[in-house]
């Protein structure tokens, strides 16, 4: 029977800012689910990457002034890095830029055009530089990223889409096309049917008021037609499923799928290349999707890729985030069956990462790095004990290892697959104190512990220590195995219930069951107390001396031996199922339990049928160590500080120990810039911004060294806050005293920075434009040495609302930014906000 194969893939991430936790919870699950696949014996293929092409690349990029590649070189190279930091065991890492992928993009664009499938045109329409996509609506009208759209007209080539609603609604409806969970699914098929009732009564409305001009004769609710949809289906407007569910016919209408205003793009090949007036790209969806098939050799005549697209294609699993799946569920399945190629099995889409009940973007400021999760927690990762006598402290890789299971069990126990979940550094350390060190490794730690002390040469199921113990059972004796019935049925049972839900991608509720397990396990210890057992025999004998013992004495010590090896093997069971989202930790745990390397374990099977009694007696332990040490709280104020290192410190913090009974560590925040574990600095590409609040709402007040020049600074617009001049002197600041007359004649409003350029010829100045709710403003500002375009969009800032307009260089600036400054330099720190706020609010 041939091998069977499992390929799943993640979306390529965009590389117009650096990665984050958001991004990690994609790969983190689709690591988890590879590892699951590989165990089970399944030749698995998982696929990363990243997507490079698009206007808006080549505009972040310009206003970087580097080129597209180099920009999209430094990007891409940080997500890789990160996931290798990680350890994630990905098969291949495409990028969109690589010769292998536009060659597959460039022959699935002709193949489409060969098969008149594609036909050139023009549109004028609002298009979304964020997104990458038309919106339907009036100039200016708001993308899905929130941001206004720009007007576009220009000469496209465009993809038959229309052809396809039906044939798609079908394999949707059918799960022939799967789409998970079912919300998600639902959604597709609500955008693919049209509004069918509001059609019909639009239509209806239309109808009645063209069939007189006197108001007062046309037809009333009461005497409309019985059954509008009806009539409207015998017109041949309303459509049927193949299950029988209504539809608006033409609902679904044709994309365009090239472009001609940027160049940043795979171009259009031959032919379709002759029929145009100027140079297109291939739309960043055509051309980013097919990463799916290009990695593993679409595209390529050569035997070796022909035969990997065989053995692959099409894809079981594409794993994303929800925002994407209009185009993995209607773009990408219309593509491929114009092409005449096979769909993906499977769409799953997971929730939103929030805080503060909002989505985490760089727009909102409310970015948690993942590099943060990973520098803090890697502090609490134990010492190696390769060798019992001599433990070594872990080394950074080792740390950042332990750090990611950290990570990936709390995304995943925390968040049900395919909801929105919450995220703070508190709930994390909540439940990683609670299900990790409380948890598992307290099981691990007393289980094996009361063996090496209790049984001789630390075997499970050894001779007790001092013991001549005839053998009243063989201990190889099946009885003996499931001495304690309740545990070793529960534990079959766990197995069996995680894989079911674990295949539906309930993960959440896998793992669940599995520290219902650890929870019972643990309570049968308590219950059973072999500790108690071997005190009332030492009590009543001396073991050290006697050769035999009492029938009565025997049988309790065989009870104990029983005990330990239920528990141990129950932990075998437990490591088993948590290695592929625990694989750091659950290695230590397989080491110490005597059973050797995990890895070569996965490979050979062991962890595939996790039937009762795999644990063979008399198995001898491995060194032991801690697997979880407890966090104490303070290190969610250490990732705070990090995640914000601008913010004022109320005072200055101790650093914080993580005790548990064999050793202490300590987490001082790093104060060294070449440190992995130091405050981000200012990223031209993306990174966070000093201001912005993460896990934490953080006042800003910083000193002022200096005052603003009156050729540059008024221009700027900085309104700088001079009352933090003296804010770390302690002393009074020296400027006048306003009444509070003076004080309210100053409209300070809310805003948010929709357009940010740099001025040619001007090194310091940025024109921006504000949207205020009620209406748009253009600002030029100063701060071009410290904030880049690209991270000023989307921010919502302070401004003084009215405050004359002046010109400069020609431009004209109606308002001013709200900031503090720091530092000697003078740096300016815009005011933002830690939750959400309606445009246009004023400050009092």
């Amino acid at each position: 029977m041939p091998e069977q194969k499992f390929y799943l893939t993640t979306p390529i991430y965009y590389v117009n800012a650096r990665p984050h936790i958001g991004h990690a919870y994609s790969t983190l699950a689709a690591d988890v689910i590879a590892r699951r696949h590989r165990l089970l014996g399944e030749d698995t293929f998982f696929l990363t990457g990243t997507d490079e092409h698009g206007q808006k690349i080549e505009r972040s990029a310009a206003a970087a002034g580097i080129a597209p590649q180099q920009f999209t070189d430094q990007v891409s190279a940080e997500f890789r890095t990160l996931w290798d930091r990680m350890g994630l065991t990905y098969d291949d890492y495409i990028r969109t830029t690589e010769p292998r992928h536009q060659r597959g993009v460039q022959r699935l664009f002709a193949d489409l055009h060969q098969r008149g499938q594609i036909y050139l045109s023009t549109y004028t329409g609002q298009y979304s530089i964020g997104e990458e996509i038309f919106v339907d609506g009036p100039p200016g009208v708001l993308g899905p990223d929130g941001k206004p759209t720009e007007t576009v007209t220009e000469e496209n080539f465009f993809f038959k889409l229309s052809e396809y609603q039906l044939p798609l609604i079908d394999l949707i409806e059918s799960d022939t096309f799967l789409i998970q969970p079912e919300s998600r699914k639902n959604e597709v098929l609500s955008f693919l049917r049209g509004d069918v009732k509001g059609f019909v009564s639009a239509a209806y409305d239309r109808a009645l008021f063209e069939q007189t001009d006197d108001v007062s004769s046309r037809p009333t609710p009461f005497n409309l037609p019985a059954d509008p949809l009806r009539n409207a289906e015998e017109d041949g407007k309303i459509g049927r499923t193949a299950l029988g569910n209504r539809y608006v016919k033409g609902h679904l209408r044709d994309l365009s799928v090239s472009r001609s205003s940027f160049t940043w793009g795979i171009p259009v090949p031959e032919p379709a290349a002759s029929e145009t007036t100027q140079k297109h790209v291939i739309y960043v969806w055509l051309d980013a999707l097919a990463n799916y098939m290009t990695a593993v050799g679409y595209g390529s005549d050569a035997p070796e890729d022909v035969a990997k697209f065989e053995k692959y294609w099409p894809a079981n699993l594409h794993l994303m985030a929800k925002e994407i799946t209009r185009q993995h569920c209607i773009y990408w399945p219309a593509f491929l069956l114009a092409a005449g190629l096979p769909l993906p099995k499977a769409v799953t889409a997971h929730g939103w990462l929030l805080f503060d009940d909002s989505k985490m973007s760089k727009s909102k400021g409310n970015i948690v790095r993942t590099e943060t999760i990973l520098d803090a927690f890697g502090t609490l990762c134990p010492p190696i004990s390769a060798q019992p006598e001599s433990p070594r402290p872990p080394t950074k890789a080792e740390q950042d290892l332990f750090a990611t299971d950290v990570l990936r069990y709390f995304l995943l126990r925390e968040i049900p697959f395919g909801q929105d979940g919450s995220f703070s550094f508190e709930a994390m350390i909540t439940r990683y104190n609670a299900d990790l060190a409380n948890g598992y490794g307290n099981l691990v730690s007393r289980t094996l512990s009361m063996i090496a002390r209790f049984c001789s040469s630390a075997n499970v199921m050894g001779r007790l220590s001092g013991a001549s113990v005839p053998p009243l059972r063989t201990l190889h004796d099946e009885s003996h195995i499931r001495f304690y019935p309740e545990i070793s049925s529960l534990s079959e049972t766990t197995a069996r219930s995680f894989g079911q839900t674990f295949n539906s991608f309930d993960l959440a509720k896998s793992l669940e069951s599995v520290w219902i397990l650890i929870a019972r396990t643990d309570s049968f210890i308590s219950e059973t107390s072999p500790w108690k057992l071997l005190k009332e025999v030492a009590t009543a004998q001396n073991l050290e001396t006697l050769e035999t013992l009492t029938p009565e004495h025997a049988a309790a010590l065989v009870r104990v031996e029983g005990i330990l090896y239920t528990a141990a093997e129950s932990i075998r069971i437990i490591t088993a199922l948590l290695y592929p989202v625990l694989p750091y930790a659950t290695a230590k745990v397989w080491a110490q339990l005597g059973l050797g390397d995990i890895e070569v374990a996965t490979r050979n099977g062991e962890l595939k049928n996790l039937e009762w009694g795999g644990l063979k007696p008399s198995t001898k332990l491995g060194p032991l160590a801690p697997i979880f040490p407890r966090a104490d709280k303070g290190l969610a104020q250490i990732m705070i500080d990090m995640e914000n290192p601008s913010a004022p410190k109320p005072e200055q913090p101790t650093p914080s120990r993580f005790v548990d009974e064999t050793t202490t560590h300590t987490a001082p925040v790093p104060t060294d810039p070449t440190h992995p574990g130091a405050p981000p600095r200012t990223f031209a590409l993306g990174g966070a911004a000093p201001g912005m609040t993460v896990a934490g709402s953080l006042a800003i007040s910083t000193e002022r060294t200096g005052t603003p020049s009156h050729t540059e600074a008024p221009a700027s617009g900085i309104f700088a806050n001079s009352a933090a001049q003296s804010s770390l002197s302690g002393t009074a600041p020296d400027t006048p005293q306003i009444a509070i007359d003076d004080f309210v004649k100053i409209d300070l409003r809310v805003a948010q920075i929709v357009v940010a350029e740099r001025i040619p010829k001007a090194d310091k100045l940025l024109r921006l434009e504000v949207d205020l709710g009620y209406e748009k403003r253009q600002i030029l500002s100063g701060i071009a040495e410290w904030y880049t375009p690209e991270e000023l969009i989307g921010k919502k800032i302070v401004v003084i609302a009215n405050l004359a307009p002046r010109k400069m260089r020609g431009l004209e600036s109606h308002g001013m930014l709200l900031a503090a400054s720091h530092g000697e330099d003078g740096k300016p720190v815009l005011a933002t906000f830690g939750e959400e706020i309606a445009l246009g609010s004023r400050l009092k």
